[in-house]
C-alpha cells in the first residue's frame, strides 16, 4: 500500500505540473486576443457614439448654422460638453468662421503613454450641415473632436481584468481538470484496493465496488465483477431487511389516515424552507388550521365519518395548494399546518388564508349525508414574527386558539398591527370594487398653463374618490390598489369617458381644451387598449389632437416593444403622448427615442424645491434643457411660487401646472378661473 501511494503521488505531481505549464500558456494567449479584440471594439464604440452624438445634434446645428443663430449654435456646443469624451467642438460656417466653438484641454493621465498608440491621443469628426429639402447646399460643419482618454481608461481596466481573469479561469480550469483525472483513475484505483481488503459480509452495501470506466473487459474489471457478484448475494437479504425498515420508518414519519407528512416530518421540512427563505430573503408564511367544532362533528356523525372528512380536507388541501411553493402537514386530532414561500408580503398570505377557508367551506358528501365544515387560521409570518422554527410554529398555533375565541370561520395573524393592515386592505379593496357602481368616483381638472402666452391650454384629469365613510381617499392610496387587483382598466376606461365627455361639453361652450388622462401600466398591457381609446374619441366626437396620454417611465419598461408598438398606434392617430414624472424612473435616452413622446412632464419633487435645493434645480435644468435638444414640450408640476414660475418661464419651460395657478377643480370652478385667468391677464397687459 505505501509504494502504491508513492507511485500516485510521483504520477500526480508530474500531472500537476504538465497541466499547470499548458494552463498558464493558454490562458495568456487567450486573454491577449480577447484584449486585442475588446481594443478594436472600442475604437469602433468610439467611432459610433460619435456618430450618435452628432446625428442627435445635427438637425439643431443645421437650424443654427441656416439661421445664422450663434446663440443656439453655442448651446448646441455647450450641449455636447455634457459628454466627458468632448474635447473641442465647432460649429462654422463653410469658410471657417465659427458660430459656436468651446474646448478644453486633453485630460492629462498616467496611462495614456500605453493607450494613445492604440487609440490616438484625440479623434476628429466633421460633418457637413444641409437640410433636408437641399441636400446639395453646405450651410456650415459641425466638428468634434473626442478624448478618448475616457475609452481608453475604461478598456485598460477591462483590458486587466480581462488578462487576469483569464490567466486565473485557465488555472482554475487547470486545477479542475487535474482534479478530476485524481478522482475518475487515481483514486479510484485505490478505492477498489481498500474496498476488496475491507470487505465485510455483515454489511455489503456500503463496500459495493464500481468498475472504473474503461476497465470493463480488462482484468480489473473481471475482479471488481467477482467481487461484486458476491456482494451483491450477500446484499439481497440486507435489502429486504432495509425495505422492512423503510416501511416502519415511513410509518412513523407520515400521518396514516391522510398520508401527509407528520408533527416531526414536517418540523423537519420546515427547518428546510426557512434555511431557502432565509437565503433568499423572501417571507414565508405558516398557517395553523383548525375544523370549527370538530368535535360535534364526531358526536352526531361517527368518528369513521369525521376520519373521512379529515381525509377529504387533506386531499382539497393537497389539489388547491399542491405545488412547490406549498408545504401541506397534519399536527394531530383536526389540526392541520401549510407553509407558504416565496411571498413578496402578507397580503399574499392573506389572501391564501381566503383560499384554504373558501376549500374547506364546501360542502361535501360523506357516506350519505351532506356535512360543512369550516375553519379557523392562525397566521405567523418569517422573518417579521420570529426566525426560529418552533418559535414560528407556536405563534401561529396561539394565533389560531385565540382566534377561535372571537368566532369561526376566519383567520388573524399573530402580530395585531399587521392583522389590522391587511384587512384595511382587503376591506379597501372591497369598497374600491363598488366605488364606480356607487357613484363616489369623480374627475377634477387642474388648469395647464402656456408660460409664454399666459393662457390655459389644456387641463389634467385627476381621479378623486368620496368615500362614504372614510371621506376623500387619496389617490396614492387606491390607485396602487386598483392596479394590483385590475379594476384600474375598468376605472380608467371611466376616466376617458368622463374625459372626453367634459372636452366635449367644453368645446360645445366654445372653449376647447386639451385633456390630459393617465394611462397606468396596467391598461397599457390590455390588448384592445388602442381601440377603445380610439372607439372612446370617436363616441364623444373628440379630435384625437385635443387628448394627451400621460405614461410613467416604468409603465412602459415591463414590455417594452409592446408599449412602443400601442403608443405609436395612439401617436399616429393624432393623440399626444407625454411622460409623467420624467426624472423619477429610468430616464433614459434609449427609451425616450423609441417613445413617440412629444411631452415631458418634471415632476413636482424637483420643482418643490427649486432655487432652494442645487440638486433638484440642476435637475430641472437638464431635464428642460433635454426637452429643446429632442424638440418635446416641457411641462413642469407642482408650480407654487411666483419665482418659480418665473425662473421656469425664463429657462425656457413652456407649460405649467400647480397650486401657484390653480388646484385641482370641478368642471364649473374649471370655467369660471379659465374666464377670470384671461380676463386678469388681458387687464395687465391693457
Amino acid at each position: 500500500m505505501k509504494n502504491s501511494f508513492e507511485v500516485e503521488h510521483r504520477l500526480g505531481y508530474r500531472i500537476f505540473w504538465w497541466i499547470f505549464a499548458i494552463a498558464l500558456l493558454s490562458g495568456v494567449l487567450v486573454s491577449t486576443v480577447q484584449v486585442i479584440l475588446d481594443a478594436r471594439r472600442v475604437s469602433m464604440d468610439l467611432d459610433s457614439q460619435a456618430d450618435q452624438t452628432i446625428s442627435m445634434v445635427r438637425d439643431a446645428a443645421t437650424q443654427a448654422v441656416f439661421s445664422i443663430d450663434s446663440e443656439l449654435a453655442q448651446q448646441v456646443v455647450d450641449g455636447l460638453f455634457a459628454r466627458e469624451a468632448v474635447r473641442m467642438a465647432r460649429i462654422a460656417h463653410p469658410d471657417g468662421e465659427a458660430l459656436g466653438n468651446r474646448n478644453r484641454p486633453l485630460q492629462q493621465t498616467t496611462f495614456r503613454p500605453v493607450t494613445d498608440p492604440i487609440f490616438e491621443p484625440e479623434r476628429l469628426y466633421r460633418t457637413p450641415l444641409v437640410r433636408d429639402g437641399d441636400p446639395n447646399t453646405v450651410y456650415g460643419y459641425l466638428e468634434v473632436h473626442y478624448d478618448t482618454a475616457p475609452a481608453a481608461k475604461t478598456w485598460l481596466n477591462r483590458a486587466t481584468v480581462t488578462f487576469a481573469s483569464g490567466v486565473a479561469t485557465a488555472l482554475i480550469l487547470g486545477m479542475v481538470l487535474y482534479f478530476v483525472f485524481h478522482l475518475l483513475l487515481t483514486r479510484p484505483l485505490l478505492r477498489i484496493v481498500r474496498s476488496v481488503k475491507q470487505v465485510d459480509p455483515e454489511h455489503p452495501d456500503d463496500r459495493l465496488v464500481t468498475i472504473p470506466a474503461g476497465h470493463q473487459r480488462d482484468e480489473l474489471g473481471l475482479w471488481v465483477n467477482a467481487t461484486n457478484n458476491l456482494l451483491v448475494a450477500i446484499g439481497d437479504s440486507q435489502t429486504r431487511h432495509r425495505e422492512a425498515e423503510d416501511r416502519v420508518s415511513r410509518l412513523s414519519r407520515y400521518d396514516q389516515l391522510t398520508g401527509l407528512p407528520s408533527r416531526d416530518t414536517f418540523m423537519e421540512l420546515l427547518e428546510r424552507d426557512i434555511q431557502e427563505a432565509r437565503k433568499r430573503n423572501s417571507v414565508l408564511s405558516l398557517m395553523v388550521c383548525g375544523i370549527d367544532d370538530f368535535k360535534s362533528v364526531n358526536e352526531q356523525c361517527g368518528f369513521r365519518t369525521g376520519d373521512i372528512i379529515l381525509q377529504i380536507i387533506a386531499d382539497r388541501l393537497v389539489a388547491k395548494l399542491g405545488s412547490t411553493r406549498f408545504t401541506i402537514a397534519r399536527l394531530g386530532s383536526d389540526q392541520f399546518v401549510i407553509v407558504e414561500k416565496g411571498l413578496r408580503d402578507g397580503f399574499q398570505a392573506a389572501d391564501t388564508a381566503e383560499r384554504i377557508l373558501a376549500c374547506i367551506g364546501e360542502p361535501m358528501l360523506v357516506e350519505e349525508q351532506n356535512v360543512a365544515t369550516t375553519a379557523t387560521l392562525g397566521v405567523a409570518l418569517f422573518p417579521s414574527d420570529t426566525d426560529k422554527a418552533d418559535r414560528l410554529l407556536q405563534s401561529a398555533e396561539q394565533t389560531m386558539t385565540l382566534a377561535k375565541q372571537n368566532g369561526n370561520d376566519h383567520f388573524q395573524f399573530y402580530v395585531a398591527s399587521i392583522d389590522q393592515e391587511i384587512r384595511d386592505r382587503k376591506q379597501l379593496e372591497k369598497d374600491l370594487s363598488q366605488a364606480l357602481a356607487s357613484h363616489q368616483l369623480h374627475l377634477v381638472y387642474q388648469p395647464q398653463i402656456n408660460l409664454e402666452s399666459k393662457r390655459v391650454i389644456g387641463a389634467e384629469a385627476l381621479l378623486r374618490w368620496d368615500h362614504p365613510v372614510r371621506g376623500l381617499v387619496p389617490p396614492d392610496d387606491f390607485i396602487p390598489v386598483a392596479e394590483s387587483n385590475g379594476t384600474i382598466v375598468e376605472i380608467g376606461q371611466w376616466v376617458l369617458e368622463q374625459a372626453c365627455w367634459q372636452a366635449a361639453r367644453w368645446a360645445a361652450e366654445s372653449t376647447p381644451l386639451r385633456i390630459a388622462v393617465n394611462l397606468s401600466a396596467v391598461q397599457l398591457r390590455q390588448d384592445n387598449i388602442v381601440n377603445d381609446i380610439l372607439e372612446t374619441l370617436q363616441r364623444h366626437n373628440i379630435p384625437a389632437g385635443r387628448l394627451e396620454l400621460e405614461v410613467t417611465e416604468t409603465s412602459f419598461m415591463t414590455n417594452l416593444s409592446d408599449a412602443v408598438e400601442k403608443l405609436h398606434r395612439l401617436s399616429k392617430a393624432g393623440i399626444s403622448i407625454a411622460v409623467d414624472d420624467f426624472g423619477t424612473g429610468y430616464s433614459s435616452l434609449t427609451y425616450l427615442k423609441q417613445m413617440p413622446v412629444q411631452h415631458l412632464k418634471i415632476d413636482k419633487q424637483f420643482i418643490r424645491d427649486l432655487l432652494v435645493n442645487e440638486e433638484d434645480t440642476r435637475i430641472a435644468n437638464t431635464i428642460i434643457d433635454l426637452g429643446k435638444s429632442l424638440n418635446l414640450s416641457v411641462v413642469a408640476e407642482g408650480v407654487e411660487t411666483a419665482e418659480q414660475e418665473y425662473y421656469l418661464s425664463q429657462r425656457g419651460c413652456q407649460l405649467a401646472q400647480g397650486y401657484y395657478f390653480s388646484k385641482p377643480l370641478q368642471p364649473r370652478e374649471f370655467e369660471t378661473f379659465v374666464k377670470g385667468f384671461h380676463e386678469q391677464f388681458a387687464e395687465n397687459n391693457a
